[in-house]
């Protein structure tokens, strides 16, 4: 496995096609003309990934006012996402990459430490993606309160420098 690099503001967004948690295939081209909050975290049901999945959901339709798509991506099945949004009444598209492909493109599947183990998971990302594919905003090792704020802010500032 070749080291990804790291993916800056001003970068083509990596393309993607990935199933949704209904398992219908979600690929970022079909998303050119809108905004796109595109983010990553480690995993369906913990605590962490669902108040920012609920977060994300309750902002949901301030995002859509301003013409963007919010999409989350873990590496749990499509099962496990439709057990997490039910269970959650989650309304955003839930991505499911086991292998890793996206993950890993967006360098978000990397080598983390807890309680002094060594695995392989997801650090927790976001990234703002314009109507024309570029990324515009990156944010890494996400903190969840505030960051559904953070990235409205964000978004705002991008369109009026548009």
């Amino acid at each position: 496995m070749t080291k990804k690099t790291e993916i800056y503001p001003g970068d083509k967004a990596p393309e993607f096609c990935l199933p949704d948690k209904d398992g219908n295939e979600v690929c970022l081209n079909n998303f050119i003309g809108k905004w796109i909050v595109l983010y990553f975290y480690p995993r369906d049901m913990t605590n962490g990934c669902t108040l920012e999945a609920v977060y994300f959901t309750k902002a949901k339709p301030d995002f859509e006012k301003k013409g963007a798509v919010i999409m989350g991506t873990s590496p749990d099945t499509m099962e496990s996402h439709c057990k997490f949004a039910d269970k959650n009444d989650l309304q955003i598209t839930l991505l499911s990459d086991p292998e890793h492909t996206t993950l890993e493109d967006y360098n978000v599947w990397q080598l983390k430490k807890m309680a002094g183990k060594e695995y392989m998971g997801v650090v927790r990302s976001t990234f703002l993606i314009d109507p024309k594919g570029i990324v515009r905003y990156v944010w890494r090792k996400v903190k969840v309160q505030g960051h559904i704020e953070e990235v409205f802010n964000a978004l705002k500032r991008a369109q009026t420098e548009d």
